[in-house]
């Protein structure tokens, strides 16, 4: 995966680097860090394209024009899909690997790919001089730079997050933060295709026992934390960390989507700008009621 893929269409490269307002440059560690921080800062995780009824794939050319284009994110087949082919295009060596994002009950097969990691090569630097580096701008409030694949603590203010590898060098292992939203994520190293990943998409998009399916979300990753929507509540994490109360006017959700998370939802159909709208309004309205009830 990414190491013999097409190149990126041109009109849909120059437009991805526009919004990252980031000017083409030959490969090195430090146009790496501006690229996937700018990356965390100007393109959303987000999974508002499932109760809108868009039913996204995950080809990673659909993925980079949504994001160059359209002014959309996604979760993380999508964000890492369209990242390789732009590093890819711009002469990186990518490769994509297969990961599962876990909870308390730690790694095991059944997450695996849920999750699609990126490692990038032949990058040595003073303080990392195997040159690889792992990249991920698919865990929503997780990293803002890219780590290099090193074992140990790594700090990205407000988190402490951890590598590990295992013995046989065949898996590694991110701690997340305590409070990051979710506990950690392990992948091996082989390379991934894009079959690895069919069945748990479709899970995930799908499912109405999935967490994406239940509810809706968007996340911004910046340097000092992450700003995060469920639904139609707004919270931060890190410096200025607060909960807000529920935006319930439909014109202010959309305008905080646009103004805080850059999601251009204009670009989506009326009809299904009106189908998520409703559905958030309504899921807020029922966990109102579930927590009236309990009082």
């Amino acid at each position: 995966m990414f190491d013999s893929v097409s190149p990126l269409d041109p009109d849909v490269r120059r437009a991805y680097l526009a919004r990252l307002d980031v000017e083409p440059a030959p490969p090195s560690v430090e146009a790496l860090r501006l690229l996937v921080r700018r990356h965390a800062e100007r393109v959303p995780y987000e999974t508002l394209w499932i109760q809108a009824g868009e039913a996204w794939d995950i080809d990673p050319y659909d993925s980079a024009a949504r994001i160059a284009l359209r002014g959309r994110g996604g979760y993380c087949y999508h964000m890492n899909g369209a990242l390789g082919l732009l590093l890819t295009s711009l002469g990186y060596v990518v490769r994509g690997h297969v990961g599962g994002v876990h909870g308390p009950e730690g790694p095991h097969a059944d997450v695996m790919g849920n999750h699609l990691v990126l490692t990038v090569e032949q990058l040595p630097s003073d303080t990392n001089p195997g040159g690889v580096w792992y990249v991920d701008n698919g865990l929503g409030d997780a990293l803002h730079d890219p780590l290099p694949l090193i074992e140990g603590r790594h700090e990205q203010a407000p988190f402490v997050l951890g590598l590990e590898q295992t013995p046989d060098g065949a898996q590694w292992h991110l701690t997340h933060d305590p409070a990051g939203g979710f506990t950690g994520m392990t992948w091996t190293m082989a390379l991934a295709h894009p079959a690895d990943f069919e069945a748990q998409h479709r899970w995930l998009s799908t499912s109405p026992e999935s967490g994406f399916v239940q509810v809706p979300m968007a996340e911004r990753r910046d340097a000092t934390g992450a700003d995060v929507i469920r639904g139609l509540v707004l919270s931060r994490i890190g410096d200025g960390g607060r909960r807000h109360e529920p935006v319930t006017r439909r014109a202010e959700w959309f305008d905080l989507l646009a103004d805080l998370f850059g999601l251009q939802l204009h670009t989506m159909a009326a009809e299904r700008r009106e189908q998520l709208w409703t559905y958030v309004l309504s899921a807020h309205q029922r966990w109102e009621e579930s927590q009236d009830a309990r009082r």
